[in-house]
């Protein structure tokens, strides 16, 4: 999952080599917190939230997948 959102986040920002992913867990939850460029930060998010969202959401399919769950936090 973590290398699936370091790919899209990749895709989407002008600056790929400053995405950074890390994963930890907090009791039953995995937590991934993305970071890029702050100027790349807009575009990770979209419109209204509807990027965040959508990666969430293959976030929240792929951990329900694998009977885990797990949330995605951007951080700047």
């Amino acid at each position: 999952m973590k290398d699936l959102i370091e790919y899209i986040a990749r895709l989407l920002v002008e600056s790929p080599d400053q995405v950074r992913v890390e994963e930890t867990r907090r009791d039953d939850t995995t937590v991934f917190q993305l970071r890029v460029a702050k100027e790349d930060l807009g575009k990770v998010i979209g419109k209204n939230g509807r990027t965040a969202r959508s990666i969430r959401s293959l976030l929240g399919v792929l951990s329900a997948k694998e009977g885990r769950k797990a949330v995605l936090e951007i951080v700047e």
